[in-house]
């Protein structure tokens, strides 16, 4: 077992101050940590099983001057907390909280004394995961099992794409990895990046992480058509004095709340080179439905929506597709049909079609939303020719990148790897035997257990997350297995390397990671993990609906959503860490 050590003493205001304000410009990347010399190597496009890829296009320069790490702008100094209320008695205003101090995690090698003196950067990068940009107006939703799970529909869900471009703002905002110095290179979204598989949240992703004007709305363009002004009691109303079951809880009326969700959004774009995975909200209609014939894709994009059924109806649909899995949207199907006279009318919209992973490629390929880089972020042509939604990329000199493709096309929200991919996955690695490689995907080990067909490769067998670890642990080159998917934080090692959970955007705490890569000069590396939040303020104002606004309250509401978990920033030990594993 792992031991853990605190590495966190309390941050003196004067001392902070000193650091904060001593160095203006990051450090190299690949350089030793206070040096000042060397720059850092952009990372290079994507191509799947690449051996050595290629330059990357208009990469933009690191700075070369280090700076001092500050705590500035992430979870080491304060995090999002409750200032009011107690636990389980209503509604809770959020207010500047304590930081999560660093832990060393000396599990797979020792913490060797004077490391912080003599180790040199390698890379520095920022993981976003499990965004979950979501048409909350959405014919294929599943709102209406709410009677059965308060967790099916979350209060916050209306305003994922302001709190989407406030933590953009925050990793803008960031001048240099908190833990060394060493300037961020780029951004990884590890899946879930969209909500519904729709054109239009499709669209609203990209132009939140590249730059853009977004209307999050679909349907009539001068209002919002949704459970929250249906008068049905289960879902917060904002705008109304209805007394919800939410409202019973304590949650507030605000006045504006659903004409502020749908108004237009400006993202600044990440300002350095980002990257995308792919996750079952990304490949299947509502995370979980491969569909097959039409219905589906019909009813997305047409002008009849199920608002509600019955509470006993709605506990034994939720019973069925928890126990059997609704793997093509046959009891999605089924249900729709049985409630055709409880169908409301909405404006159709053909913005609201699910893609396909062809059109996902097609998307990420289009200059048009190419922002700071790689045209495609990470995918390629040949990903087009071959099918594939996997790839490799240059992280930095030595340290290789490998995206992966954990859902399965045959349905269901757990994930899987295929033979074609794991066979390609383990060439990779030979490949590099001689680099460090950090693998990326949705899924995390533990929820990669599905053995549903692909109804393309029909005799293909499907991988366990426990035969990539193997695969993964008999390459001692792998560093890290960075993931998502469960909305938690969570770090384990695997015998020879770190497996690094990070928690969503969607729920609380509202999450996205820092790492930097480090060599310590005696036989180990380290890997830095921080947490950062958005940029929005942890406390709201109800008056406030601008889109700064707007992303604190996307917050306080994540906090106080009604069946929401309260474990999901995890331990200590799965928070901000140095991960300390043997130099293979």
């Amino acid at each position: 077992m792992s031991r853990m050590r605190s590495a966190a003493r309390a941050l003196d205001r004067r001392a902070f101050l000193a650091v904060a304000g001593a160095a203006a410009v990051s450090a190299g990347v690949g350089t030793a940590i206070g040096t000042g010399s060397g720059a850092s190597a952009a990372p290079a496009p994507a191509t799947p099983g690449a051996a050595v890829p290629a330059a990357l296009r208009s990469a933009p320069t690191a700075p070369t001057t280090p700076a001092g790490p500050s705590p500035a702008g992430t979870t080491l100094l304060t995090s999002a907390a409750p200032r009011t209320g107690h636990p389980g008695r209503g509604y809770r205003r959020l207010g500047d909280g304590p930081g999560w101090g660093r832990v060393v995690r000396d599990g797979l090698a020792p913490a060797g004394a004077g490391r912080a003196a003599r180790r040199t950067a390698l890379a520095a990068f920022v993981q976003l995961t499990d965004l979950h940009l979501t048409d909350v107006q959405h014919p294929v939703r599943g709102e209406f099992l709410r009677p059965a799970d308060t967790a099916a529909w979350r209060p916050q869900e209306a305003l994922t794409v302001p709190g989407a471009v406030s933590l953009v703002e925050r990793v803008n905002a960031l001048r240099a990895g908190p833990a060394t110095g060493a300037p961020l290179s780029f951004v990884m979204t590890t899946g879930d990046n969209t909500d519904n598989n729709s054109h239009a949240e499709l669209g609203w992703f990209l132009k939140v992480m590249s730059g853009g004007r977004i209307t999050p709305n679909t349907g009539d363009p001068r209002r919002y058509e949704g459970v929250q002004d249906s008068g049905i009691k289960h879902f917060w109303h904002p705008d109304t004095a209805l007394r919800d079951t939410d409202k019973q809880r304590g949650f507030p009326r605000v006045e504006g709340f659903l004409a502020a969700a749908v108004r237009p959004v400006n993202s600044p774009g990440l300002r350095m080179p980002w990257y995308s995975t792919v996750g079952n909200h990304d490949s299947l209609t509502s995370g979980s439905m491969a569909a097959r014939g039409h219905f589906l894709a019909d009813f997305a994009v047409g002008g009849r929506k199920l608002y509600e059924i019955p509470a006993a109806e709605a506990r034994t649909q939720l019973a069925t597709d928890q126990r059997n899995g609704d793997f093509d949207g046959s009891h999605f199907a089924a249900l729709v049909r049985r409630h055709g006279k409880d169908l409301r009318h909405i404006t159709p919209d053909p913005a609201r079609a699910p893609f396909t992973p062809r059109e996902y490629l097609t998307a990420h390929l289009d200059p048009a939303h190419a922002g700071a880089g790689p045209v495609g972020h990470g995918y390629t042509r040949a990903n087009l020719d071959s099918d594939t939604l996997y790839y490799t990329f240059r992280v930095a000199p030595g340290v290789l990148g490998i995206s992966l493709d954990t859902t399965g096309r045959g349905g269901h929200f757990t994930g899987t790897v295929g033979t074609a991919q794991l066979n390609w996955l383990e060439r990779t690695l030979k490949a590099h035997a001689g680099e460090h490689v950090l693998v990326f995907s949705h899924h995390n080990s533990w929820t990669i257990t599905n053995t549903h067909p692909d109804p393309a490769r029909p005799g293909e067998r499907n991988h366990s997350g426990d035969e990539i670890v193997a695969l993964l642990g008999k390459h001692r080159n792998t560093v890290a297995w960075i993931n998502g998917h469960s909305h938690r934080n969570k770090i384990q090692s695997h015998g020879s390397f770190w497996e690094v959970t990070t928690a969503s955007h969607i729920d609380f705490p509202q999450l996205a990671r820092v790492f930097e890569l480090v060599d310590n000069k005696d036989g180990t590396l380290s890997l830095f993990t921080t947490l950062v939040e958005s940029a929005a303020p942890h406390r709201t104002d109800f008056t406030d609906l601008s889109q700064t606004g707007l992303a604190a309250l996307y917050r306080e509401l994540s906090f106080n959503a009604p069946g929401s978990r309260t474990d999901l920033s995890g331990t200590a030990g799965d928070r901000n860490t140095e991960l300390v594993l043997r130099k293979r």
